[in-house]
C-alpha cells in the first residue's frame, strides 16, 4: 500500500510540475516565433511579458510561504494546476494582446502554487529511504513535459499553435484532478496540535548561510528566464528557414535535462560546492555559445544539450541547499529561496529584451553569460562531512 502511494504521488508529481513549468510556463518561450508574427512583438515586448508572466509567479510563492503550513498542499497545487488549465485555454483563445498577456501571466503563476507544497507532500507520504529519489523524479516532469512539446511545436508549426495550446490547458487540468486526488491537506503531523506559523520574522531568513542561496537563486532565475525567452528566437534567426530547427533545439534540451534526476546522487557523493560550480558554469557556457556561436547548428546542438541537465538539476541543488539552510522550516525556507529565484525571473527577461533591442540579442546573451559566473562566487562555504551525508534525509525535508 505504500508504495503503490508513493508510484501514485510520483507520477502526480511529475504531471503537475511537467504542465506547470514545461507547458504553461515554458511555452511561451517554445511558440514565440508564433506569437510575435500573430500579435506583431518585439524584443523588448517579448521580455516585457515574459518578465509580467513571472509577477504572478511571486505572487503564488508570498501565498504559498504563508498558507503550506496550514492547509497542506492538496489545495494550493490544485489552485496551480487550475491556473495552468485556465491560463492555456485563454492564451490558446486569445484574438488580442492584451488576452495574450493575461493568458500567459495565469499560467506563468501555476508553478509558485505546485512547487514548493511538494515538500510536504513527499514528507508525508514517502518513506525517508525513498524520499530523495522520489523528489529526483518529480522534478523531471518538467525536462519530460518540455520533450514533449518540441514535436508538438513542429505539429503546431504556423497557425497551429492554439491546438496545441488547448491541448495544454487539457493535460494541465487532467493533472489537477489526479492530483486533487493524491496528495493530503491539513496541518501535518504535529502541527495539527500547535499553532501554526506562517512567515517568520526577516531575522529568520537571513541567517548564517542563507544570503549565499539566495544570491544564487537569483542570478539562476535570471539566467534561466532569459534563455528560456530568447534561446528560441536565437535559434529562429540563424535556423535559415528550418521549421525542424527550434522544435529539434527544444526536444534535445527536455531529453537531456532528464539527467536531472541524477542531482541527489551527485551531491551526495560529490558534494554541494563541486555540484554547485559545474552546473552553473554550465548554464553560463550554455548561454554563450547561444550569443557566440548563433549561426552554428552543432553550437547551438551543444548548447541546448548542456543547458538541459544543468538548469533541470539547479532548482534540485537549491532544494537540497535551501533544506541545509533552514532544517526547522524547510518548506518555508525553499519558499523563500524560490521567491529570490522569482525576482531574478522578473527582472532577466524585461532588463535583457531592452538590452536586446538597442544593442542586439547576441550582445544581451552575453551580458546573461557573464551574469551567471557570478554566481561560482557564491558557492556553498563548506562541505559536508561522510557522516552528515550519509546522515542526510530527503532535500525537501521535513514540513513546517
Amino acid at each position: 500500500m505504500r508504495r503503490t502511494r508513493t508510484f501514485q504521488l510520483t507520477g502526480a508529481g511529475m504531471a503537475a510540475i511537467g504542465v506547470s513549468f514545461g507547458f504553461a510556463r515554458y511555452g511561451y518561450g517554445l511558440f514565440l516565433p508564433e506569437f510575435r508574427a500573430d500579435f506583431g512583438l518585439s524584443v523588448t515586448d517579448v521580455g516585457l511579458i515574459g518578465s509580467a508572466s513571472y509577477a504572478g509567479y511571486l505572487a503564488a510563492l508570498l501565498v504559498v510561504g504563508a498558507l503550506v503550513a496550514r492547509l497542506g498542499p492538496r489545495p494550493l497545487v490544485v489552485t496551480g494546476g487550475l491556473c495552468a488549465a485556465t491560463g492555456s485555454l485563454v492564451v490558446a483563445s486569445a484574438d488580442s494582446t492584451a488576452w495574450l498577456v493575461g493568458g500567459l501571466v495565469l499560467a506563468g503563476s501555476s508553478p509558485g502554487w505546485a512547487w514548493a507544497p511538494y515538500s510536504d507532500a513527499v514528507d508525508r507520504l514517502v518513506p525517508r529511504a525513498r524520499q530523495q529519489a522520489v523528489a529526483g523524479a518529480i522534478a523531471t516532469g518538467t525536462a519530460c513535459a518540455v520533450a514533449v512539446s518540441g514535436p508538438l511545436a513542429l505539429i503546431g508549426h504556423g497557425t497551429g499553435w492554439r491546438p496545441v495550446w488547448t491541448l495544454f490547458g487539457a493535460a494541465a487540468l487532467a493533472a489537477t484532478l489526479w492530483n486533487a486526488r493524491v496528495l493530503p491537506s491539513g496541518p501535518h503531523g504535529a502541527a495539527r496540535t500547535a499553532p501554526v506559523r506562517s512567515w517568520p520574522g526577516p531575522r529568520w531568513f537571513l541567517r548564517p548561510g542563507a544570503v549565499p542561496v539566495h544570491l544564487t537563486a537569483v542570478l539562476y532565475g535570471l539566467v534561466g528566464a532569459v534563455y528560456w525567452a530568447f534561446a528560441v528566437e536565437a535559434v529562429e534567426a540563424s535556423a535559415g528557414g528550418s521549421v525542424a530547427a527550434v522544435p529539434v533545439f527544444w526536444t534535445a534540451m527536455g531529453l537531456a535535462g532528464v539527467a536531472g534526476v541524477l542531482t541527489g546522487g551527485a551531491i551526495g557523493r560529490f558534494g554541494l560546492r563541486r555540484v554547485h560550480t559545474v552546473l552553473f558554469a554550465g548554464m553560463a557556457v550554455a548561454t554563450a555559445l547561444l550569443a557566440a556561436a548563433p549561426g552554428s547548428p552543432p553550437a547551438l546542438l551543444l548548447s541546448a544539450v548542456l543547458y538541459g541537465p544543468c538548469f533541470m538539476a539547479g532548482s534540485g541543488l537549491l532544494a537540497v541547499w535551501s533544506h541545509r539552510v533552514f532544517p526547522d522550516q524547510p518548506s518555508t525556507g525553499f519558499s523563500a529561496t524560490v521567491f529570490f529565484l522569482g525576482l531574478g525571473t522578473l527582472a532577466g527577461p524585461a532588463v535583457l529584451g531592452l538590452a536586446a533591442d538597442t544593442y542586439g540579442l547576441r550582445l544581451a546573451l552575453a551580458v546573461t553569460a557573464a551574469l551567471g559566473t557570478l554566481s561560482l562566487a557564491v558557492r556553498p562555504r563548506t562541505e559536508r562531512s561522510t557522516r552528515e551525508r550519509e546522515a542526510e534525509v530527503c532535500p525537501v525535508g521535513r514540513a513546517p
